[in-house]
């Protein structure tokens, strides 16, 4: 594939609201996971207290929902939205594409709003209010018609909905677009919020930890769910010797091996990882840091570990970065390739966040602290319940 420029891009989450934040953050070590006050379970979570009193325009009514809030605070950091605008005024709305990946939605007002019904007669649950929007809102796809009409985007759109890879497969429908000529320019991204649905649901899989995620390390027990989202705004990449940041590789797979657990021997994992590198042109040699999916769950961070040791050998710097923000599901793909772009640009290796010692059985060395360096390129990776794997390549051309 070519080169495809990465114009601007901007994540938040429990770990720092914009680049600035996040940034500051990894530098320093500070986590965002707090313990948990959303529901009672016992556990570390990721929280964006900005959105606890926030609210949208009243011409978003019929959208109004934290995830939708989320993507709107988003939107407004690091200059993003008028990046976008100038892109559009260039090529055309038409011409811009949307490709937005999420898991939960509006799920959380849904919740909300069942709770807060009360009985009828009976035992009967009373009807929900016909003046909230939640058909609306608890659809997958209404994180892509906020967007779609904040930033007046009138090109192809689509929402990808593959669990904890759903923000990483959108850059490769975006660089397919890309490829085809049918746009000019790509919005993509991601944005899954808080609610219990998941918080329940991956502790009834007995997924949770009680204490901060520990990726890579001893006695790792589980993971911490987060909120949170990002956006990426991409084009051609007119003038490469340049060396601006750019996606430069992508590999999917999906090995459909068990609903929710990953191929013991990670084969969809390599394949993942072994068509970024072929899509990029680049020998393994050529990665510099590695960003895993690094749940901190004894499975998947062993398999991952295996599967990247078989792929790269030696493995480069390799660090998962939940520790900062949580597990953010269907956001995690556009907040590590974030992250990635912010490693790259300026010059730094994040580590493990808790990650304590170090599991001697790992086939590979996780970097626990953030140090200085230089990376060029960096392959990030997201993994999906079902074996929706995704495998991303950022750095200079």
């Amino acid at each position: 594939m070519q080169p495809i420029q990465i114009t601007a891009y901007t994540a938040s989450n429990s770990a720092g609201i914009g680049n600035r934040r996040l940034l500051k953050a990894l530098q320093a070590d500070a986590s965002g996971l707090a313990v948990n006050d959303f529901n009672e379970l016992p556990t570390y979570i990721g929280r964006v207290r900005e959105l606890d009193n926030y609210s949208l325009g009243a011409q978003y009514r019929d959208l109004d929902c934290r995830n939708n809030h989320l993507a709107d605070l988003c939107l407004r950091q690091d200059g993003f939205e008028e990046q976008v605008s100038e892109l559009r005024q260039a090529v055309g709305a038409t011409r811009l594409g949307l490709f937005l990946g999420t898991s939960t939605s509006g799920i959380y007002d849904f919740e909300q709003a069942y709770v807060n019904q009360g009985s009828g007669e009976e035992g009967t649950r009373a009807p929900l209010n016909p003046g909230v929007p939640y058909m609306g809102t608890v659809s997958n796809y209404s994180l892509v018609d906020f967007v779609s009409r904040r930033l007046a985007i009138t090109g192809p759109q689509f929402c990808v909905s593959t669990a904890c890879s759903s923000s990483a497969k959108v850059f490769a429908m975006a660089q397919r677009m890309l490829e085809a000529g049918w746009i000019d320019g790509a919005v993509v991204g991601g944005v899954d919020s808080l609610c219990n649905s998941t918080l329940y649901g991956f502790n009834s899989l007995s997924l949770i930890s009680s204490h901060p995620c520990r990726p890579g390390g001893l006695g790792r027990d589980g993971i911490n769910i987060g909120e949170g989202g990002g956006f990426m705004l991409l084009q051609r990449c007119e003038s490469p010797e340049q060396g601006p940041l750019c996606l430069l590789g992508v590999g999917e797979s999906s090995d459909a091996y068990h609903i929710s657990s990953p191929h013991p021997a990670g084969d969809g994992a390599v394949s993942s990882m072994t068509q970024a590198l072929d899509s990029a042109g680049l020998q393994a040699t050529d990665i510099d840091y590695i960003n895993l999916h690094g749940t901190a769950t004894p499975v998947n961070d062993a398999v991952e570990a295996l599967a990247v040791s078989r792929v790269f050998a030696p493995a480069p710097l390799c660090s998962s970065t939940k520790g900062w923000t949580g597990h953010t599901l269907g956001a995690a793909g556009i907040t590590e390739a974030v992250i990635c772009a912010l490693a790259i640009e300026k010059e730094l290796v994040p580590g493990s966040l808790n990650r304590g010692t170090l599991d001697p059985e790992l086939p590979i060395a996780v970097v626990d602290a953030t140090r200085k360096g230089n990376p060029r390129r960096a392959l990030s990776n997201s993994f999906g319940f079902g074996g929706n794997n995704c495998s991303l390549i950022l750095g200079r051309p």
